[in-house]
């Protein structure tokens, strides 16, 4: 399937976004993201679970928001930050979401080594 349209809409929406979001396919390859995902250390065409540690991604559900076709959401602790992430399905494209992170970046600052 040609997703040039939905990346060009990604990058109106998400480009200047202050934390780091990614396009995601159902396989977990990314797509299109932000300047602050590259920040995060993600760049497009690689697994999104296999950066970082595995345990990070125990929690993920792009599964239930791929499904469900319906927004999901999940608030976590990391340390003493709080971290509100996001699976947004894409409508029109069923394959596709988006993810991020709120609380990431205000993470990052606190330790730059944490990746």
């Amino acid at each position: 399937m040609n997703y040039d349209k939905v990346i060009e809409a990604f990058y109106l929406m998400w480009g200047n976004f202050p934390e780091a979001v990614q396009l995601t396919h159902k396989s977990r390859e990314i797509i299109a993201l932000n300047a602050e995902c590259e920040r995060f250390g993600r760049v497009k065409g690689m697994i999104c679970s296999s950066h970082g540690a595995p345990e990070a991604h125990q929690g993920c559900l792009a599964n239930q928001a791929l499904k469900t076709q319906q927004p999901v959401v999940k608030k976590q602790i990391f340390g003493d930050a709080e971290i509100t992430t996001y699976w947004l399905p894409v409508d029109g494209y069923p394959d596709l979401f988006i993810h991020f992170g709120v609380g990431i970046r205000a993470m990052l600052e606190k330790s730059p080594s944490v990746k």
